[in-house]
């Protein structure tokens, strides 16, 4: 996944430089290279996001996943 978007991004970098105005390349590598990639990665992200969430809320509290004979006694 990172591949495409890192060929994506040279891409319209090289789209951006071809262009007549400062301006021109500004807004064709912002429009057609960051919004875009930032939109795919976010999309095909939320799966990994849905996982680390669920893996950081099993470590925030581990005691309580414990039942009564597996506490440690004293």
């Amino acid at each position: 996944m990172h591949i495409v978007v890192i060929a994506w991004l040279y891409v319209t970098v090289l789209m951006a430089l071809t262009e007549t105005s400062v301006v021109a390349g500004i807004l064709t590598l912002v429009f057609y290279g960051l919004a875009p990639t930032t939109l795919l990665l976010w999309l095909f992200g939320g799966g990994g996001r849905r996982r680390r969430a669920a893996r950081m809320s099993r470590e925030a509290s581990p005691a309580s996943d414990r039942t009564d004979h597996e506490k440690p006694e004293h």
